[in-house]
C-alpha cells in the first residue's frame, strides 16, 4: 500500500483493525455480541472510510492512491482477523511466546512464498535497508509483539486498545512533519470519523467493564500476580 499512497493514509486505515475484530468476534462468539453503541461505532467508521474516498474524483489522472488506501484497509481487516482467530482458538489460553512464534512463522512462510512468486529474491544491502530490517525484526516483530501479548494476559484488552489509538495519531503527525505529506479535507474528515468509530466500539467494552463486579472480571489479575 505504501507504494501507492501516503504513510498518513496507511496509519489511519491500518488501525481499523479493532473494527474488524469487534465484528468478527461478535459473529463468532455469542458472548461477544455487539451492543448498539458498537454498531454505531462500526457505522461511523464505515462512513469515515466512504468520506475519505469522496474527493478522489479530483485526484490527478493515473493516481493509484485509492489502491494504496484499499490495501491499507485490507491490512486492517487481516489484523482484525488475526485477533479474532487468537480469541476463538486454543491460542487464547497459550503463552504469549507461543502466540508470537505462530505469528512469526506464519509471516515467514507467507513472505517467502510471495517473494518467490513475485521474483523478488535479490537483495542489495544498504545502511538504510539494514537499519530498517533490524528495526522491523527486533523492535516491531519481536519486542513489541511479545510485550503486547504479555500485556493482554494481565490487563483488559479494551483498555490497552484505547492506548493503541495514539499510533495512527503519531503516524499522521510524523507523515506530515517528517515526510512533508499533505492531507486533504476529505481525508481529515474521514479520519476523524474512523477514529471516532473505533473509540465507540471500544467505549462499550470499557463501560461494561466498569459496571462489572470485580469478582466476575474473568480477565483481571490480582496485583500480586501482576507483580
Amino acid at each position: 500500500g505504501l507504494r501507492f499512497t501516503t504513510a498518513s493514509h496507511i496509519a489511519i486505515f491500518l488501525y481499523t483493525a479493532p473494527i474488524f475484530a469487534a465484528f468478527g468476534l461478535g459473529v463468532s462468539l455469542p458472548e461477544e455480541r455487539l451492543a448498539p453503541l458498537q454498531w454505531c461505532g462500526i457505522g461511523l467508521a464505515f462512513a469515515g472510510v466512504v468520506a475519505t474516498f469522496a474527493g478522489r474524483g479530483a485526484t490527478p489522472a493515473g493516481s493509484m492512491t485509492w489502491l494504496g488506501d484499499l490495501l491499507g484497509i485490507a491490512a486492517g481487516a487481516a489484523s482484525g482477523a488475526t485477533t479474532t482467530v487468537v480469541r476463538v482458538s486454543a491460542l487464547s489460553r497459550a503463552p504469549a511466546s507461543v502466540t508470537l512464534l505462530y505469528q512469526l512463522v506464519g509471516g515467514f512462510v507467507l513472505a517467502c512464498g510471495a517473494a518467490v512468486a513475485l521474483g523478488e529474491l535479490r537483495v542489495t544491502w544498504t545502511p538504510v535497508l539494514t537499519a530498517g530490517l533490524l528495526y522491523q525484526s527486533v523492535i516491531v516483530s519481536f519486542a513489541s509483539y511479545l510485550a503486547w501479548f504479555s500485556l493482554l494476559r494481565v490487563y483488559l484488552a479494551s483498555r490497552l486498545g484505547v492506548i493503541s489509538f495514539l499510533a495512527p495519531v503519531f503516524g499522521t503527525v510524523f507523515g506530515m512533519t517528517v515526510l512533508g505529506e499533505h492531507l486533504d479535507t476529505a481525508f481529515i474528515c474521514g479520519a476523524v470519523m474512523i477514529m471516532g468509530g473505533i473509540v465507540l466500539v471500544s467505549a462499550d467494552d470499557l463501560l461494561r467493564t466498569g459496571r462489572r463486579p470485580a469478582a466476575m472480571c474473568d480477565t483481571c489479575v490480582p496485583d500480586t500476580a501482576a507483580q
